[in-house]
């Protein structure tokens, strides 16, 4: 039997987030990390424990699930996904969950740091959870509400599903894909198996939040060779691979096309890893905007950079290494119109206002969209993702639970 952490979606995510799952971008093997397996065999326990008799956990750290239709029409099959993995950005090893009840605004002092200090200043959206209760990790970990909020969210759901044989609903998929946050979370998926005909990801931000557009995005990698000589005898001889690179990342534009210059659908070109030495270096950089014709007009601004910093340089050379990594899912969920909208109207039926948006950055949906499973993303209530500071509340996990639950209903209602 379970234990009694099995009735209700808060009590399942303090119980997940204790499971280390971060996933690792230089491991070779799928999954990434083998601890993530660890909380997805939790997951098939507790699937198969309230009757999802097909719930099984694959080679490649797949979750695979069905709760089969009560229905007498013929619904389409639909898909609910989150992630396991925790991302590399910060420690997700040993985390401990706390509950402070009836948040009012105050400072939120983590006891395991006490630098750590959660503000309402820096969160904004802290000022929509004023009574509410607030779970947040004690200060040196993340708290892994991304996206174990979305993943204790479906299982809520499910376990809501099976015990109301009331609710009328189509056959319902569960999948739950491990390495998302290393941009890895589709690439082992067999979509045949899972046979679903459309999707929605559970890991989404603010309440009532609906996302049907993404970035594209690009990877690019500059493999820089220079010229290595002794630095006693180097005059006229040097051409250091370190200084061109530092050279590259110092032209890049300082108030615009960057990170933290750039918000809503504003692109940018950023720097996320530089290795090297004086003979050789590398460069690599993520490229994002909403629009692909808008990545190229940006990887161009990059190329001419580098360009222009060679021309100091004769006997150096590089290499410009562009790699697509994701597309923007609006480009398919406009040809499904009704996936959005079945989504919209649930999220309104459990008395929120729905807001669709646009987000700046990518899921696992933007991959499965281009798979042939179109899948939008809907709001998991995570915030601060990718830190100390992430946070979520008990009363934003509860109304993505009725969400889904309503979105089954919606489907079964409209066929």
């Amino acid at each position: 039997m379970l234990n009694k952490y099995n009735n209700t979606v808060t009590e399942r995510f303090v119980r997940y987030v204790q499971i280390d799952t971060q996933s690792d971008p230089y491991s070779e093997v799928q999954p990434s990390t083998e601890k993530q397996k660890n909380l997805s065999s939790l997951l098939v326990a507790e699937l198969l424990e309230i009757g999802v008799s097909d719930a099984h956990l694959d080679d490649y750290g797949y979750v695979y699930a069905t709760i089969p239709s009560n229905s007498d029409k013929n619904v389409p099959v639909i898909c609910f996904c989150s992630h396991v993995d925790t991302s590399p950005d910060c420690s997700g090893e040993g985390v401990k969950p706390i509950i402070h009840p009836n948040y009012q605004g105050q400072d939120i002092i983590l006891p395991d740091d006490n630098s750590q200090i959660i503000r309402l200043t820096d969160h904004p959206d802290l000022t929509h959870q004023f009574g509410n209760d607030l779970i947040t990790a004690s200060g040196t970990t993340l708290l892994g509400a991304d996206n174990k909020a979305g993943v204790a969210e479906i299982m809520d759901a499910a376990y809501h599903l099976m015990n109301h044989p009331e609710i009328k609903h189509g056959t319902i998929k569960i999948l739950f894909t491990p390495d998302e946050e290393i941009g890895r979370g589709t690439a082992a998926v067999d979509l045949q198996k899972l046979g679903a005909d459309f999707g929605y990801t559970i890991d989404g931000e603010t309440l009532g939040s609906l996302e049907d557009e993404t970035f594209s995005a690009d990877g690019v990698r500059i493999s820089i060779t220079g010229v290595s000589q002794h630095p006693g005898f180097a005059k006229g001889r040097m051409e250091s691979a370190l200084k061109i690179a530092a050279e590259i990342i110092a032209k890049l534009p300082k108030n615009t096309l960057s990170p933290e210059t750039t918000e809503g659908m504003e692109g940018f070109i950023h720097p996320t890893n530089i290795s090297g030495a004086v003979e050789s270096a590398v460069i690599d950089f993520i490229i994002r905007d909403f629009t692909v014709e808008k990545l190229h007009a940006h990887e161009a601004v990059l190329k001419a950079i580098l360009d222009e910093v060679l021309r100091a340089y004769p006997n150096a050379k590089a290499t410009f290494e562009v790699n697509e990594q994701y597309r923007n899912m609006k480009e398919i969920l406009v040809k499904f119109p009704h996936v959005t909208e079945y989504a919209m109207e649930a999220i309104t039926r459990s008395g929120i206002e729905a807001k669709c948006m646009s987000i700046r950055g990518g899921t696992d949906g933007s991959r499965l969209s281009f798979m042939g499973l179109p899948c939008p993303n809907i709001f998991a209530g995570e915030h601060a993702f990718h830190g100390k500071h992430e946070w979520v509340t008990v009363q934003d996990m509860e109304k993505a639970v009725e969400t889904i639950v309503n979105l089954c209903v919606v489907w079964e209602e409209r066929s």
